[in-house]
This record gives C-alpha cells, structure tokens and sequence, in this order.
C-alpha cells in the first residue's frame, strides 16, 4: 500500500510541477512590461547585495501581485521581511506573514502571491564571489528541470 501511495504522491508532484510550467509559458505569450514582465523592473525592482561567499537577492513585490520563480540548483534559505504571501510549489501552498524565513530545497520552482505589499530576500551561496549577475544566474538557477535533473 504504501508504494501505491509513493507513486500517487509523485505524480501529483509532476502534475503540479507540470502546471507550473505550463503557466509561466502561457504567460510568456503577454509579456508587455506592464501587466506581465519579465526580469528585473520597476512592477519588481530587485536588490542585490554580495558578501564573503554569500549572494543575496531581495525582491519587494506589491499588493496583489504574482510572480512564478526559477528552477534553482542548490538548497538555499529566503525570508520574508514584511507582508503576506502565499506560496504554491510542487508540493503545496503555503501562506507566510512577515516576518519569516524558510528552507528551500534545491529544484524549487514557486509561485508567490503578494497578499500584500511585501519585501522577500533570498540569500545564496557564492562560492566564486561574483558580482556579475549573468554567472550568478548560471551558478544558482537551471534553465528547466531536464537541466537540472541531468546534474543530479
């Protein structure tokens, strides 16, 4: 009984994961700078701060406001410094009150709902100590989960 419910949860998980995908691809349709954006802008203005083998990326996210994450590598922690957000992943949605702070695992993928205006920080290790935010990007994040299920 208990495999049946292993394979059950799995491929809820895949589902899910699935969905998530497929949402954030849908959504790419729009991107028009304004309703629905891409990176680094004004609607989600990012900080970035770097440290002895630390990189910390802080995002500050409006009311109502929605935004699916990347795919990242490694285990890392992220805070919620004020606000309310409710966060789906692969697993569940799990709603947050600043202030707070949570383990995630490495392959998360989120989706974060701005209950309200809310500053959210993760903070990463950097092992090179670079400041430059495209290796950064290579070092933290996977481009899909092929890629990162191929490191593994």
């Amino acid at each position: 009984m208990a495999d049946k419910q292993e394979i059950t949860k799995k491929e809820q998980k895949l589902q899910r994961r699935g969905d998530i995908m497929d949402l954030q691809n849908h959504l790419m349709e729009f991107v028009d700078g304004e309703n629905v954006v891409k990176g680094d802008t004004e609607v989600f203005p990012l900080k970035h701060t770097f440290t002895d083998g630390i990189y910390i990326r802080q995002m500050s996210m409006k009311k109502n406001s929605f935004v699916i994450g990347k795919i990242h590598r490694h285990n890392h922690v992220w805070f919620l410094l004020t606000g309310k957000i409710a966060v789906a992943d692969e697993n569940n949605t799990v709603e947050h009150i600043a202030p707070c702070y949570v383990e995630a695992p490495s392959g998360s993928k989120r989706m974060i709902y701005a209950q309200e205006d809310s500053i959210w920080v993760n903070v990463h290790a950097n092992p090179t100590n670079t400041r430059d935010l495209e290796e950064l990007e290579d070092l933290i994040i996977a481009k899909d989960y092929d890629e990162f299920n191929n490191e593994k």
